[in-house]
This record gives structure tokens, C-alpha cells and sequence, in this order.
């Protein structure tokens, strides 16, 4: 018990130092070292989210509970641009970094976990910056509740990673469902919850709604973010049990993918 204990503790911390070179990887490949470098991998997500929060500004919602326009918008904005971002690229996964699968301990779970973490860390960083910019500048209130914003944010880097493993399996075995992608993923940006609270809306199109698995973490989001955000439709339990699903069947996918794979 002991050694099986003890190699499992080593095979952990061994893929732990392969994700991590490849974050590094990852961060010099994407933006290099000139201009700012790898700073591009905050600024994009706060330029855009920035954007959309003065697009905002004078909005008055339709909401009690101390909601705020601008946190509202740029806090949806930020956790899309994590899913966009996350599954967008797994399409091209295989094309960037095949020569990598000559090395033995590097695996495609590896790529893609390595690709999300690196999504995840950022969107915390610039959602962090971003409350705490409009909470000096009078915007903004301090979060209700921190723990549920991170909570929050997890479940969307889980969600976009389980997702991203099976649009990379199926991009590999068909290339019309990669192109499919972005499209797709443009499509479901007015569905996800990111710009729209469950409370606005008639009671025919919630119950149809609250089965798409980010509304309930959009809702999560808000309830940590605005003190009296109505809170019927945030959850934990939905979103998670669509997120183990998802990921069994992205690890099921990336299994019958790997030997299918020509390394060249």
C-alpha cells in the first residue's frame, strides 16, 4: 500500500512538472518576448472586458440587490472570453504540438490542462484587477462573497477544459466539427448567462434555460458577487454533474485519439 501510495505520488508530481513546462511553453510561444510580452496574456481579456463595461456604463438593470451595470458586464464577459478562449483553441491542439508527443511523459491531457490552467490563472488575475479598478473608482461594491467568484470561475475552467478535450478529439477525426467551433461558440454566447440574470426573463424561457450548464454558473457568480442576488437558480450540483460527465467522456475521447495520431 505504501509503495503503490508512493508512485502514485510520483507519477502526480512527474505530469505536475510536465503541465507546468508546458504553461511555460505555452506563454513563449503565444506571445514571445517582445513588446510586452507575456503581459498580452492579461491585457487582452481586460482590454475586451474593459470595453464591454463602458459599452455598460449608463445601463440601468432591471435588478434589486445592489447589482452594478458595469461589474455585471465585465464579470460575464470575463468567464465567456475563459470558455471561448479554452475550447477555441483545442481545435488546433494536435497542429501546434504534435512534435511533442515524441516525448514520452508528454500526453494530450497534458497540452490541454496545460492551455487551461494558463486560461484559468489569467481570467482570475484580470477579474480580480477589474473588481478592485471599479471598486476604487466608485463603480463597484466589494464582492458578497469571494469564495462563491471563485467557485464560480473553477467551474467555468472545468467546464471549458472537459469541452475542450472533446472538441479536440473530434477535430482530429473530423475536421468539418473543428471548423464548426467558432461559429458555434459565437452562437452561445446570448444562451450562456453571460449578459443576461435568469430573473429578467418569463417563466417559459427559464425552465428551458436552466438546463444549460453555465446559466447556473453565471447565476453563481452574481450571488458572489452582489449581496441580495436571487439566488434560485445558481447551483453547484447541475453544473458539476455535467462537468464529470463531460470529462469522462473527453478522457474517453482523448484515449481512442492518442493511437490514432501520426507523429511526424
Amino acid at each position: 500500500m505504501g509503495q503503490r501510495t508512493t508512485g502514485t505520488r510520483a507519477a502526480a508530481a512527474i505530469q505536475s512538472d510536465v503541465i507546468g513546462a508546458l504553461v511555460l511553453r505555452e506563454l513563449h510561444t503565444r506571445f514571445g518576448r517582445e513588446n510586452i510580452g507575456y503581459l498580452w496574456l492579461f491585457a487582452e481579456p481586460l482590454l475586451l472586458a474593459v470595453a464591454v463595461a463602458a459599452l455598460h456604463a449608463q445601463q440601468h438593470l432591471p435588478l434589486a440587490g445592489g447589482v452594478r451595470s458595469i461589474p455585471f458586464a465585465f464579470s460575464g464577459y470575463a468567464l465567456f472570453i475563459l470558455f471561448r478562449s479554452t475550447v477555441s483553441r483545442a481545435e488546433t491542439l494536435l497542429e501546434a504540438n504534435r512534435p511533442l508527443l515524441n516525448h514520452r511523459r508528454v500526453t494530450i491531457f497534458d497540452m490541454l490542462a496545460a492551455r487551461a490552467v494558463l486560461e484559468l490563472c489569467s481570467t482570475v488575475l484580470v477579474l480580480s484587477l477589474l473588481l478592485f479598478m471599479a471598486w476604487v473608482a466608485g463603480f463597484a461594491d466589494a464582492p458578497a462573497d469571494p469564495l462563491l467568484v471563485l467557485a464560480a470561475t473553477g467551474l467555468m475552467g472545468w467546464f471549458s477544459f472537459a469541452c475542450s478535450m472533446i472538441v479536440t478529439a473530434l477535430a482530429h477525426e473530423s475536421p468539418v466539427s473543428g471548423r464548426l467551433v467558432h461559429p458555434l461558440l459565437y452562437l452561445s454566447m446570448p444562451l450562456s448567462g453571460a449578459f443576461f440574470a435568469m430573473v429578467w426573463l418569463p417563466e417559459p424561457l427559464r425552465a428551458v434555460l436552466q438546463w444549460v450548464p453555465t446559466v447556473p454558473v453565471f447565476e453563481l457568480l452574481r450571488v458572489g458577487l452582489f449581496e441580495g442576488y436571487d439566488d434560485r437558480w445558481a447551483g453547484l450540483g447541475y453544473p458539476v454533474a455535467v462537468c464529470g460527465f463531460l470529462t469522462l467522456v473527453g478522457l474517453a475521447g482523448l484515449r481512442m485519439l492518442r493511437p490514432r495520431v501520426e507523429l511526424s
